[in-house]
């Protein structure tokens, strides 16, 4: 499966890499982690997130370079059909995020909703949780959980 990943024959789910880092016992951010640069930045332009997936699903963190720091945000699209997975995600601290556009099912625990632009969602991570595009529209979330867990 690795050497699939690496000659880009096969792209993780969320679900997956999860797992993966999981079993190294690293975070995302450790996994993907790039050299630190000699001044921490304050800003970012749009071309500086680190992208941490690609397909239908595609999670770009702001300051992926420091492996140090507090909270994670992130900037999430969910392509038409895009989903975290058929494994429910789960994992220690909170998260919270709004939809920017489209609209995004939102399963937490026993509990789901349809969440539309402007519409917010915050929970204990360890509660599993997924996240399905089912419309025929991409859909944008910036979201933030601490401890980074990506």
């Amino acid at each position: 499966m690795i050497s699939m990943i690496e000659q880009n024959k096969h792209s993780p789910s969320v679900a997956t890499l999860n797992r993966l880092t999981d079993a190294l016992g690293l975070s995302f951010a450790e996994f993907f982690s790039l050299e630190l640069p000699a001044s921490r930045a304050v800003f970012y332009d749009q071309k500086d997130l680190v992208p941490l997936t690609e397909g239908r699903v595609t999670f770009r963190v702001v300051a992926g370079e420091r492996r140090d720091k507090a909270v994670q945000i992130l900037h999430e699209v969910y392509e038409p059909g895009g989903d975290t997975g058929a494994e429910m995600l789960t994992h220690r601290g909170e998260e919270g995020g709004i939809v920017l556009e489209g609209e995004i099912e939102l399963t937490v625990g026993e509990r789901t909703r349809v969440l539309k632009p402007g519409d917010a969602y915050y929970f204990e991570s360890n509660t599993p949780h997924r996240f399905r595009n089912r419309t025929k529209k991409k859909t944008v979330i910036v979201s933030a959980c601490t401890p980074p867990f990506l």
